[in-house]
């Protein structure tokens, strides 16, 4: 609230107040409907499959508290972004706990560059809480937040074992070769820059470790105060209308379009940038391949992301109208603001954290920045005076000079320079630094956002590394923490076939079109999960945490008979063997009535159709987007309702 007041002789005469904070005005015209009604239960009401699934990360066995005489210190560096900084934090924890060690508490980097870093920017304090961190895991592991001094004095001269490891190293490496070195000195330190430390999948004798792993990540793992506030601001003002709200995480990031080979989905400047990338991967060996490949093949064949506009189709043809709340998340959206203009059109009201969120908000969170060092310093004193003496020396030979730097005949700060004349870009500015520092801040707001959001949907599920990302996360602990959550894993290879078949008429789709994008959306809540125990489970624990961190509830009105229902087996399926919560969850549990069942039923065999869902009305040919055939809409909810009884 900005308060303006008008100061006269006789003092303050007069106050107005104004509420002129964000440039996000949410645009609504279609009338509330019901949430009993069968529409509003199809777009955002839970997946009734998996109401009985609940976290449960707490031991089930023997469980020891840590002991107090541990083999030594383990101090650790993890380099990345914030996906890989947060799983990298759980492999650590589960490492210091294998080797019975004294975990020091991480130093996280934004960049593998530590040219103009400031300190500040490599503290655990900057992204996650300190306090609540070792709180909450007094009861796993030893955690200290410096080393001792001796220590301390041996590493500043590097004279402590120091191991780089690698991303899925296994219990014997640590066992056989770090423990050993580990006993010797007393401590060593860890290296981790490929976004994890320890195999996602773990023998069956050692689950408990994969249960530590979901403690420290859903309930360790807390941002710092200043970040979880901004977050909140920003979920109670996507709540403010009273309407639920989609988060669409588009997961186009430079790195990963490289690395997957998907530069053509772009054109001219965007296709070359991601060239020049991915042959700087090719030349480190991080990608194995050839620098041009078909994008358009490989596209096709789900390797790609789903672009914005793709997206926002799906969501039309499954029902969402115009006036839906999108919260787009992400730290880059590759192409900038023109790839998501499709998006725009189809959705009045599509925001992000810098719609919701003054200016001022966003720089709070920073803190107070030391100032920092262009690593391009001026030549010292000492330099100076150097070259000084050897221009004035005698007559006798000498070298001849350097010959000075070829000008530049092009603005270093522009890609087209760099990106004809070398193969490595420029190094970062300090400010270039900062800002990627910065990203960890903001992806984590973004985090917040999307866990809490009613429905998430991912345009893209693999990093630059091919390893789960930032939306693999995210969909991981909305299973944990809220498994019935809608969370749509669209299967990009499928979507993008049914998107060909009816290339030319994407806006004008017919009632066999729209069944099948329904369908397969509509499957792919339960089945998605299937493909991601599959794929991303064993290189990411944290992207499908069950079934070892959940259990299933069972109503007390049911008998156990229905224990081998449909539902119930393909439940098993999808999950695995999920074991039974303890007694006293049991207690509060809340009955589903035979409705509810029957409305499951329903939502996986709906057939009905919306016809052109890009229909406009006459009233809003300015929204962007048009919405649902009223009538349909209500013919609509009369087949869903009649398909209950």
């Amino acid at each position: 609230m900005l308060k303006k007041m008008r100061f006269t002789e006789d003092g303050v005469s007069e106050y107005q107040s104004s509420v002129t904070i964000f440039s996000w005005r949410p645009i609504f015209e279609n009338a509330e409907f019901s949430k009993t009604s069968p529409l509003y239960r199809r777009l955002w009401g839970p997946v009734r499959r998996l109401e009985s699934l609940h976290p449960d990360a707490s031991p089930r066995g023997y469980y020891a508290d840590p002991s107090y005489r541990a083999n030594g210190f383990i101090f650790v560096r993890i380099q990345g972004g914030f996906h890989e900084i947060r799983n990298s934090i759980s492999d650590v924890v589960v490492v210091a706990r294998l080797l019975n060690a004294t975990l020091v508490i991480p130093e996280i980097q934004s960049t593998t560059s530590s040219k103009g870093i400031s300190s500040q920017f490599k503290s655990f304090a900057y992204l996650y809480n300190e306090e609540q961190f070792m709180a909450a895991l007094a009861k796993d592991i030893n955690i200290v937040k410096t080393l001792p001094k001796n220590l301390k004095g041996a590493r500043r001269k590097k004279k402590i074992p120091s191991f780089r490891v690698s991303y899925s190293a296994s219990p014997y490496f640590y066992l056989h070769h770090v423990l050993p070195v580990l006993i010797k000195h007393s401590v060593v330190e860890l290296v981790v820059s490929d976004g994890g430390c320890l195999q996602a999948s773990l023998p069956p004798h050692l689950e408990e470790y994969q249960r530590l792993r979901c403690r420290v990540a859903f309930h360790a793992l807390r941002f710092r105060q200043e970040v979880q506030e901004l977050a909140t601001r920003i979920l109670r003002r996507l709540r403010a209308p009273g309407r639920p709200f989609i988060a669409f995480d588009p997961g186009m990031i430079r790195d990963a379009l490289a690395y997957h080979g998907c530069a053509e989905l772009f054109q001219d400047v965007h296709t070359e940038l991601i060239q020049h990338k991915r042959a700087w991967m090719i030349k480190r060996r991080i990608v194995r391949g050839k620098l041009s490949v078909n994008s358009m093949e490989l596209r096709l064949n789900g390797t790609c992301p789903l672009m914005p506009e793709e997206v926002g189709i799906l969501l039309r043809a499954y029902g969402y109208s115009w006036d839906t709340i999108i919260y787009v998340s992400g730290g880059e959206v590759f192409g900038g603001q023109r790839t998501l203009i499709p998006l725009h059109a189809m959705f009045a009201n599509v925001v992000d954290r810098t719609s919701l969120s003054t200016a001022w908000e966003l720089t709070r969170i920073y803190g107070r920045e030391a100032n920092l060092i262009d690593p391009k310093t001026p030549p010292s004193v000492e330099e100076e005076e150097k070259h000084e003496s050897w221009k004035n020396v005698g007559p006798r030979p000498r070298p001849l000079p350097p010959p000075p730097a070829r000008p530049k005949s092009y603005n270093i700060e522009g890609w087209w320079g760099w990106v004809a004349e070398s193969d490595n870009e420029p190094e970062s500015t300090v400010m270039e630094l900062r800002t990627n520092a910065h990203k960890l801040l903001w992806e984590a707001v973004d985090y917040m956002v999307c866990v809490e959001a009613d429905v998430f949907i991912p345009g893209f599920d693999r990093d630059g590394k091919g390893h789960p990302n930032f939306a693999s996360l995210v969909m991981g602990h909305r299973l944990y923490q809220s498994a019935s959550s809608k969370t749509y894993r669209p299967d990009r290879r499928k979507v993008v076939k049914l998107l060909e078949e009816t290339r030319d008429h994407l806006y004008q789709a017919n009632h066999t079109w729209v069944t099948s994008i329904r369908k397969h959306l509509r499957r792919s809540l339960l089945d998605g999960l299937t493909e991601a125990s599959t794929k991303s489970k064993s290189l990411s624990f944290l992207s499908h945490p069950v079934p070892e961190c959940s259990c299933l509830k069972y109503d007390p009105t049911e008998s156990y008979v229905n224990a081998s229902s449909p539902s119930h087996s393909q439940l098993q399926a999808t999950l695995g063997a999920v074991h039974h919560c303890p007694a006293w969850m049991d207690s509060q549990i809340i009955s589903r009535s035979k409705d509810k069942e029957s409305e499951e039923d329903l939502d996986e065999d709906d057939s009905s159709s919306s016809g052109l869902f890009f229909r406009h009305n006459g009233s809003n040919h300015e929204s962007g987007g048009g919405e649902i055939n009223k009538e349909e809409a209500q013919l609509e909810d009369q087949e869903e309702e009649s398909g209950e009884k």
